[in-house]
């Protein structure tokens, strides 16, 4: 795990989305403590048996991205977001519905599990 690079994308980003940041990082690690963090595409990245979740700060929001098909399977769960195929928008205005990403990312490591591993 190199969570150096990801304290150091946290730290670059404007002061006033900082502790959102860390808030969605918390919540993904807590849903699926054994993920391995990193940067991939200049962006925080969480693997666990393959590609878990990314995140990157937009200008009025936070990108959340989640392999399909976890994002149409939770469409109203969703309702009041900007969400598409494998992109969620979490607007900087409002807070991190914590719940809501620990059940998207649980769902995925679920997908994740049960997909047969390359060997």
């Amino acid at each position: 795990m190199n969570s150096d690079d990801v304290d150091a994308y946290i730290a670059t980003a404007p002061e006033a989305a900082q502790d959102k940041l860390r808030t969605l990082r918390a919540a993904i690690m807590e849903a699926v403590p054994n993920a391995t963090e990193s940067l991939k595409y200049k962006m925080p990245y969480y693997d666990y048996h393959g590609r878990l979740a990314y995140f990157g700060l937009a200008k009025k929001h936070i990108g959340l991205y989640i392999p399909t098909p976890v994002i149409d399977q939770h469409q109203a769960d969703l309702v009041g977001y900007h969400a598409v195929q494998a992109t969620i928008h979490l607007p900087l205005d409002q807070e991190i519905p914590t719940t809501l990403v620990q059940k998207l990312v649980k769902a995925r490591a679920r997908l994740n599990e049960e997909a047969p591993q390359a060997t």
